[in-house]
């Protein structure tokens, strides 16, 4: 019988026992990678699920306005969508104590109109001033019972019947339907500047404001979370001590915060991304539709590509209200021509210079009755988004020239804007 040498694997050191020690490692390793793998798929899925579940559904407000759908505006643009920002200043829940009594109520203390081009090639926020004078319609209170229509401050149908109500009286204020909503306390707030780890502000003087717990210097000044809350709902020290100053100071800090969560640092780090997106969800209380991860990313997936120029801000064009110059009215025929541009999805243009609006006892520096654009007409040639006389890319040889019917021009900012410019 013929017996195999050394090498040929019959020893303990031949290539056979090589083969067989290789395949066991192969096989093992496989197990490790697919059991990695797994891990690694279960521990994504744990993610999403506690995520999602962070978000709290609106379930109540969805379902008043379910009961009013047939009074409720349609859309006329396909694949425009408007958000409803709503910036709660409830006392009641973690450190929210500290800003006030806690009443049992709540009122919006920032209210943001967010509208969504279609094509995501633009997104144009509008900030509704909650001492604006409109028509509130009747509501449902958290105890059953329902409101009278009545004549009274924006903020108020949001103490009497939360989101819902908040976004009837959007609805009939500016005739466009509102398809999603989110509410924010100061606490959530807080938890996503922290989660940043801060958002840059420029300051053009040093701060030292007790109320709002601010003591700063002049210049670039990181804020964390509760620093930035301070610096959003400053008054005293902060400007004017207007309204109008405090929600340009508002719309300034929003396009600092877009720019820091569009960073690199945040999107492509996922040891920072995951505390910002745990600090984001489970600071939001969302309309059903919104709230779920997958939810979220339907709706901003395509914000990511929106150049920060074409992301503007600007507040609802206003003035001193006739019987009380402490509070709003709306400048009908100029806010009228930007909630007809929203609408139908027009090109709304944003231009920092403009010159404002001051009527009533809303004297220029006060603040009060400053906050509305004076629309303008553009040069001849100008065209919104590199189209000359601001013709759209559909428009027909034969069809009037849009240099017959310039775009209005707003006041307001965008993203890009440098925070000490």
């Amino acid at each position: 019988m013929h017996t195999l040498g050394p090498g040929a694997g019959a020893s303990a050191t031949g290539r056979g026992l090589s083969r067989r020690r290789r395949r066991r490692w192969l096989h093992r390793s496989g197990i490790a990678v697919a059991l990695l793998v797994a891990g690694a798929a279960g521990a994504g899925w744990a993610v999403y699920v506690k995520l999602s579940g962070n978000i709290t559904p609106d379930r109540a407000a969805a379902d008043e306005l379910a009961r009013y759908e047939k009074e409720r505006p349609t859309s006329l643009a396909r694949g425009a969508q408007n958000l409803l920002l709503i910036g709660s200043d409830s006392r009641s829940g973690d450190d929210n104590a500290r800003y006030g009594r806690d009443s049992g109520t709540e009122r919006s203390d920032s209210t943001i109109l967010l509208h969504l081009a279609a094509g995501r090639r633009s997104a144009t926020a509008v900030s509704l001033p909650r001492d604006l004078m409109v028509d509130v319609p009747a509501c449902r209170r958290p105890d059953g019972s329902r409101t009278e229509p009545v004549f009274a401050m924006f903020n108020y149908a949001f103490q009497t019947g939360g989101s819902a109500c908040t976004i009837r009286t959007v609805e009939k204020l500016a005739g466009l339907r509102i398809d999603h909503h989110v509410v924010v306390d100061f606490h959530g707030f807080k938890k996503v500047v922290d989660a940043l780890d801060g958002v840059e502000v420029c300051l053009k003087e040093p701060v030292d404001d007790k109320d709002a717990k601010l003591r700063l210097p002049a210049g670039r000044v990181t804020l964390d979370g509760e620093q930035a809350l301070g610096y959003v709902r400053a008054r005293k020290s902060l400007g004017n001590g207007s309204d109008t100053d405090r929600m340009e100071r508002q719309q300034r800090f929003l396009g600092a915060l877009v720019n820091k969560v569009r960073s690199n640092d945040v999107l492509l780090n996922p040891v920072k991304l995951y505390p910002v997106l745990d600090a984001v969800t489970s600071s939001l209380t969302t309309d059903p539709d919104l709230a779920s991860l997958r939810g979220l990313y339907e709706l901003v997936r395509g914000l990511r590509d929106i150049p920060t120029e074409r992301v503007q801000f600007l507040t609802v064009p206003r003035e001193s209200y006739t019987h009380n110059a402490n509070r709003d009215q709306l400048v009908e025929s100029e806010a009228e021509k930007l909630f007809s541009r929203l609408r139908k999805d027009e090109p709304v243009v944003i231009a920092g210079d403009v010159p404002r609006i001051f009527s009533g006892n809303g004297a220029p520096g006060s603040g009060r009755g400053g906050g509305a654009g004076v629309l303008r007409k553009l040069p001849h040639d100008y065209g919104e988004y590199g189209n000359r006389n601001g013709k759209s890319p559909e428009k027909r040889a034969g069809e009037p020239a849009e240099a017959d019917s310039p775009a209005p021009t707003f006041s307001g900012n965008t993203a890009a804007e440098d925070i000490c410019g």
